[in-house]
């Protein structure tokens, strides 16, 4: 790989792959390859390459370069770049997941482990609605629909003897929000909160632990019900910040952030049993082995009658392979083990390695694509500050690129916004 003069400006040593384009003569073939697939995707799905206004401005062929080494990331790593550019990036990253467009992605070595830790507070102050919460939104408008669906089970024994192969469960779908506005940002996060902990029925003495901790929005709602809440996390400065946000709130005394050392504490080091545990969108960030871990130690530590409350977004079949592709880019610089799964994924997740069942599940994508929607118009409305806060151009575009893309799945059907409640299905001992 060489540097050229393009990219001679970005920090190489904290974006090696964006200041360095891809070469060889094996790239080049490739490359002229993916620019001829790349220009007949973008004719079949309506997307202007040339003519007065374009829908997408390529500044350099690196990003054929790119494409052709990396697939979707490439093209991911291109706009970072400053490569190509688009004025309605949603709008054509919508587009080309729509006609299926799935450049070849070799096997990269991508990422890394799940440790813990969180995204820079400072950052979620510039695309947040209250400051503090990264979670999707659920809006006040949206008509619920309700039925029972029976459910494939997956525990030991399903379909034989007294195990049934099914079984029921709740599931709810919120029908698309009615107009909303920056301004609603901040209540559909806490909405969303709400919501979670009305299905698992949190009142005045409950002993709430969220893991890990999602930040500040849930336990202060939490506390204003009476509840006491747990938080665990193994990141130092987020820490630190959410204690001084629950300082302000007036619910410190009822909320206790805790540093771990293991992102999945031991027995020994955390055995406290509790009323509900609540997960605001973990289960994705962690590699597969370590969510089996994760539920295990949920199970450990809810007490029994106890609800387990989650919050994922999660595959749709159809389209889970271009999905988890287009969101390469998000494994790659944003969370290491990044890993969404299908929601039936979840179910067997959960009933294979835990005492669990998920009895209720509700669906509402509309209201969470509005949400980010609102976090990407926030964000860019706060770009000068984001360069002032020592975010350079490379990690604003990063930013934009990735709400922009959750955006574009959500509208293109490829993903889902789910919340799960899940409880014990035996008293211990039972298995």
């Amino acid at each position: 790989m060489n540097v050229n003069d393009q990219h001679a400006r970005i920090n190489a040593d904290r974006w090696p792959n964006i200041a360095l384009v891809p070469q060889g003569r094996r790239i080049e073939v490739k490359a002229r390859k993916a620019e001829s697939e790349f220009a007949a995707i973008c004719e079949k799905a309506g997307i202007q390459l040339f003519g007065d206004a374009p829908d997408v401005i390529v500044r350099e062929d690196s990003l054929f370069k790119r494409i052709a080494a990396a697939g979707w990331l490439g093209v991911a790593e291109s706009y970072m770049a400053g490569e190509w550019y688009a004025e309605n990036l949603v709008d054509v990253l919508k587009k080309l997941i729509a006609v299926g467009y799935h450049p070849k992605m070799p096997k990269l070595d991508l990422g890394g482990d799940y440790s813990g830790m969180e995204v820079d507070t400072q950052l979620i102050k510039l695309f947040s609605g209250d400051g503090m919460s990264i979670q999707g939104t659920l809006f006040s408008s949206g008509v619920p629909t309700t039925e029972r669906i029976a459910v494939r089970s997956y525990v030991k024994g399903a379909g034989r003897a007294n195990e049934p192969a099914t079984h029921f469960v709740d599931q709810t779908t919120l029908s698309d929000p009615t107009l909303v506005e920056k301004a609603d940002l901040g209540a559909g996060q806490l909405r969303s909160t709400t919501a979670l902990l009305d299905s698992a029925g949190v009142h005045a003495g409950t002993h709430l632990l969220d893991f890990p901790s999602s930040g500040g929005a849930l336990a202060i709602n939490a506390c204003h019900r009476g509840a006491t809440v747990d938080a665990l996390t193994t990141d130092l400065n987020f820490a630190t910040d959410i204690r001084e946000i629950l300082d302000l709130a007036n619910v410190e005394g009822s909320a206790h952030v805790e540093l771990i050392d293991d992102p999945i504490p031991a027995p020994k080091a955390w055995p406290t049993q509790y009323d509900v545990i609540t997960s605001v969108e973990k289960l994705e960030l962690m590699q597969p082995g370590m969510k089996k871990r994760y539920v295990q130690a949920i199970d450990r530590m809810l007490a029994v009658g106890g609800a387990f409350a989650c919050q994922s977004v999660v595959l749709n079949e159809e389209k889970a392979d271009i999905a988890t592709a287009a969101m390469s880019v998000h494994k790659a610089y944003v969370w290491p083990a990044f890993s969404p799964m299908r929601l039936s994924d979840m179910h067997k997740l959960v009933d294979r390695f835990t005492n669990l069942r998920i009895i209720s599940q509700t669906h509402f994508p509309g209201h969470y694509q509005a949400g980010l929607r609102l976090q990407r118009e926030t964000f860019e409305g706060n770009i000068r500050q984001a360069a002032a806060d020592g975010f350079d151009v490379v990690y604003r575009r990063l930013w934009i690129y990735q709400l922009a893309m959750r955006e574009a799945l959500f509208i293109a059907g490829a993903v889902d916004a789910v919340q799960c409640l899940a409880t014990t299905r035996h008293r211990r001992g039972g298995r």
